[in-house]
């Protein structure tokens, strides 16, 4: 697959399979192509060649209202509707889909639990959620509908330390029970190797590797080494050189 934005190449040659309950982390350099890539399985961006398949048929034959909705999407500040309660927010695509009034309520409900969130959140509005929270109702109402395919994008990475740690924590546990597939961006390769089951890293517009979290670990290529690198603590070393 290739695509251009403005002239300017930003996707060449990425060709990638995503099996069903797998998390592939999209990892990258600011301006690698992650979000693009991200938008053009979502059918945001048009691809200039090549070929987007979602449930075995390509998406330009696709209703794309249809497949988006089959979709589940997280982005970096949740999205959330200000105006409307959390309930509201994570009922919408059930509504739009036709649910029954109290299968919707259920549904809500049961969200909330699985994001670690009380009942009485329901009835608030965005504003009245702390950041963590915002993000766990944003994640919540992508799983709304029960999609088969989680698209995030850098959904943590506004968040302080401790309550990114606890997200990430909580998306692997989400993982495990509803068995969804993610693509899921991140410049930080400390969350691809904690959160992915492979590791798929772009260096201008290309897939420079593909590989699980213990390959990535012995990846020899110039941009793999550059991103390990970054893992090394530089405050040990600094400590290292005060005590010589």
């Amino acid at each position: 697959m290739a695509c251009a934005l403005g002239g300017r190449p930003v996707l060449r040659g990425v060709s990638l399979d995503l099996e069903a309950g797998e998390t592939v982390m999209l990892l990258g350099r600011s301006g690698s192509g992650k979000t693009t890539l991200l938008r053009t399985v979502n059918g945001l961006v048009r691809p200039d060649g090549g070929e987007i398949r979602f449930e075995g048929s390509p998406i330009a034959a696709q209703d794309p209202i249809h497949f988006r909705r089959r979709m589940g999407y997280v982005i970096q500040d949740a999205g959330l509707f200000p105006h409307w309660t959390v309930e509201a927010n994570i009922a919408l695509v059930p509504g739009l889909e036709g649910w029954p009034a109290d299968r919707i309520a259920a549904r809500t409900r049961d969200l909330l639990r699985l994001v670690g969130l009380p009942e009485e959140l329901l009835w608030r509005y965005p504003r009245q959620l702390s950041g963590g929270q915002k993000q766990r109702v944003g994640i919540a109402r992508a799983l709304a509908a029960d999609p088969p395919l989680l698209l995030l994008d850098e959904p943590f990475a506004a968040l302080d330390p401790i309550t990114r740690f606890d997200l990430q924590r909580q998306f692997l546990e989400l993982r495990r029970a509803t068995r969804q597939s993610a693509l899921f961006v991140t410049h930080d390769l400390r969350e691809a190797l904690m959160l992915g089951t492979r590791i798929a890293l772009l260096k201008e517009g290309v897939i420079d590797v593909l590989l699980t979290p213990r390959e990535f670990l012995a990846a020899q290529t110039a941009e793999a080494r550059a991103f390990l690198e970054s893992l090394q603590e530089p405050w040990r070393e600094q400590g290292r050189r005060d005590v010589s």
